[in-house]
């Protein structure tokens, strides 16, 4: 949504405590801050000093932690700053059904599917780095964009370079698209070798500074698996146009390839900040402080097959999308489950993929969503069988 001429692009964040919420005020600090725009709300969840001192700097309206039980050390935070705190899962809601222009989507994991529809619903524009929304309930959130009659515009770095490189009025003659993968941590392990990585070596991403829950899952390319899901409905292809390979460099942040044999990339230097950029300043370009690429001191950009045997989560996924209905949301919410197992300890690497491929087929016969309730109960459904097979 546009904002009307002369006034401020009025925005929330969802989920402003991350990397790519810190990346977006950052980006929002060099493209002119309070001057340029009006930040109604910044959510976030545990980590209420740093969303204080957020709300602090961009002079939020509101600000809100998931968890109820910290909306008094919140309050405490934003003492005297005029800044609204609110607390728990309806404040939540409310902050995402602000009237703004545009929303950040960057809630991790299946908590941030309700407040980003809630935002789509409002006709904000939508950028979107919350991979849930599309991968479990894909068609159902991409009417409720069209609906709203906000703009759905990607985040993910891999998204983003498709949707830049996608001549709109050549749609028709996309013959694939290919994602590219850094490969992670673990891209030259064996699978002997894999069955005893740690937490702390899985999430040591090589080129990327993220979370740890998307660390993690790119080390077992469950992030990758659930982004071919994502361009299935963002780009409106089949499933078999939809190819990965592994880039290790993570310069080609992934290609759009035409019927005529061209193939157009972008590249760029592994920086969230120029994705979010775009989103926020759609359709226009503005000058960012990020790495310029030297290609004259690139010594080589390599590409290889990924490897379904040590990562099935790729497979997986082209299950998923050939089943269709509800195994995408079955799929993540028991990647979701697996996850949590993994890093609690009661579970190994290897066995994540095990559990999710479980609970799919024995969730195979859920029929197609018709509501978001019907997406939810898959979800529950999902994480109860994930829970049964991990004991």
């Amino acid at each position: 949504m546009a904002p009307e001429a002369g006034r401020k692009r009025r925005i929330s964040i969802l989920g402003s405590t991350g990397s790519i919420g810190t990346s977006t005020l950052d980006v929002i600090r060099q493209l002119g801050g309070r001057e340029r725009f009006e930040v109604l709300s910044l959510t976030g969840n545990g980590n209420i000093d740093l969303l204080a001192a957020q709300a602090r700097e961009c002079g939020a309206a509101l600000a809100v932690t998931a968890d109820e039980k910290r909306y008094a050390e919140l309050k405490q935070a934003l003492s005297g700053s005029g800044i609204e705190a609110a607390a728990g899962r309806q404040a939540l809601l409310d902050a995402a059904s602000a009237e703004v222009d545009w929303a950040m989507a960057a809630i991790v994991g299946t908590a941030g599917l309700a407040p980003t529809l809630a935002a789509a619903r409002r006709g904000a524009d939508i950028a979107l780095a919350n991979k849930e929304c599309l991968v479990s309930a894909g068609e159902l959130f991409v009417k409720a964009v069209a609906t709203g009659g906000g703009r759905l515009i990607p985040v993910d770095s891999e998204h983003s370079a498709i949707f830049q490189a996608l001549e709109e009025d050549q749609r028709h003659a996309v013959e694939r698209i290919v994602l590219t993968a850094s490969g992670g941590p673990l891209r030259t392990w064996t699978r002997e070798a894999m069955a005893d990585v740690t937490v702390e070596v899985a999430r040591a991403h090589p080129n990327w500074s993220m979370g740890l829950k998307i660390s993690i899952g790119s080390a077992s390319m469950f992030n990758k698996a659930l982004e071919m899901i994502e361009a299935k409905h963002l780009f409106d292809v089949r499933p078999e146009q939809i190819e990965v390979v592994v880039h290790p460099q993570s310069i080609v942040h992934s290609m759009v390839g035409y019927v005529d044999g061209s193939v157009l990339a972008q590249l760029g230097a592994p920086d969230m900040r120029t994705a979010i950029g775009y989103a926020l300043t759609y359709p226009d370009r503005a000058p960012l402080d990020v790495e310029r690429l030297d290609f004259a001191r690139l010594s080589r950009l390599d590409f290889e097959a990924p490897d379904e045997e040590r990562f099935p989560a790729l497979r997986l996924a082209r299950v998923a999308l050939q089943r269709g209905g509800l195994q995408g949301a079955v799929m993540n919410a028991a990647e979701e489950t697996a996850f949590h197992a993994f890093v609690e300890g009661r579970i190994r690497f290897l066995a994540m993929a095990d559990v999710v491929e479980a609970a799919m087929d024995r969730l195979s016969h859920l029929p197609p969503a018709t509501s978001m309730e019907d997406v939810f109960a898959a979800d529950e459904e999902a994480r109860r069988v994930a829970a049964g097979l991990i004991g």
